[in-house]
């Protein structure tokens, strides 16, 4: 029976090491979303001042940033599935949700309606800074989580 229960430990020991590592894996997934997104607006730029008469839904100008921002809403599903792994904390896995959402199915949605509505055109513009803030916010938070314990063993009362 001690065995067992040892190995029990021994199991849930491992599981922390495998959720901290999937923790630090979307730390540095998260950084390289923000990265991609700082690059999603410089495509989005290029795009519209080289669009030379075209209209949007026509501009193969723009198809950089289309790509890339299919590629960000499948990375965004995949961040929140790595938050549900590392079940760090009720409020990244909701962020990490919602940032989903409005990657992969908001930032369409507000394309296409936008293409003939200038309105939605500019929520879709918005809802890219939202992203990137949320996206920042989720970053930071597993960098705080992922902080090493200093030598002398002194953590801050935030942490």
């Amino acid at each position: 029976m001690a065995d067992g229960a040892g190995s029990n430990r021994a199991a849930s020991a491992s599981l922390m090491g495998v959720r901290a590592t999937v923790d630090q894996v979307f730390m540095w997934g998260m950084l390289l979303f923000l990265v991609a997104g700082l690059v999603q607006i410089l495509l989005a730029g290029m795009g519209v001042f080289d669009l030379n008469g075209a209209s949007l839904e026509d501009a193969s100008s723009l198809d950089p940033h289309r790509m890339l921002g299919f590629i960000l809403g499948g990375v965004s599903v995949v961040l929140f599935i790595l938050s549900l792994v590392a079940r760090a904390s009720s409020q990244t896995v909701v962020v990490s949700l919602v940032l989903a959402v409005l990657a992969s199915f908001g930032q369409s949605l507000l394309a296409g309606l936008g293409e003939d509505t200038p309105f939605f055109g500019g929520l879709h513009a918005l809802d890219g800074l939202v992203i990137l803030g949320l996206a920042g916010f989720l970053h930071g938070e597993a960098r705080r989580r992922n902080q090493k314990v200093p030598a002398s063993g002194w953590r801050s009362p935030q942490q």
